[in-house]
């Protein structure tokens, strides 16, 4: 599997499936191993502060976050605990590129997950990290960050 793969951009109709659950009973532990580090690579080489599966192509629950601490992913991420305020924010995504919009989110969440051996995990974020997983998350779901922003502006290219 190539270090950096394509990343898909709307409208491909992958974008709008949802994912299927990752069971790791049914596997190929090396290739799902790739794969990971392939979704992470392309993530970072795009500068991206997330990736999800379904941006490359795979119709799976798993999901790359960018932090400051290093990268790392989430495999059948789940939101389990939201904060009751919410923020609005500027976002943008790989998979709609030049486009940026407000959108509404959890100023705080709690996200269950698995790690890539298979370990449950959880964990807590505000900010930034809030918001990039849940844009994650919604990818799973078929969801795009144009389908809940506002003030949609398209960057101009000269």
């Amino acid at each position: 599997m190539p270090n950096k793969l394509k990343i898909i951009t709307q409208p491909n109709p992958i974008l709008r499936k949802k994912s299927v659950k990752i069971d790791f009973k049914n596997i190929d532990a090396i290739k799902f191993r790739q794969l990971a580090s392939a979704l992470l690579n392309t993530m970072l080489k795009a500068d991206g502060a997330g990736l999800a599966a379904p941006q490359i192509g795979q119709n799976i629950r798993l999901i790359a976050i960018n932090t400051q601490n290093g990268s790392f992913c989430l495999i059948n991420p789940k939101i389990t605990k939201k904060s009751w305020a919410k923020i609005w924010d500027s976002e943008g995504c790989l998979s709609v590129p030049g486009v940026y919009g407000k959108v509404r989110r959890h100023k705080k969440i709690t996200c269950s997950y698995l790690t890539e051996n298979g370990q449950p995990k959880s964990i807590t974020a505000e900010g930034l990290l809030a918001r990039v997983i849940q844009h994650e998350i919604d990818h799973l779901d078929g969801i795009l960050f144009i389908d809940k922003a506002r003030n949609i502006e398209k960057q101009k290219t000269e």
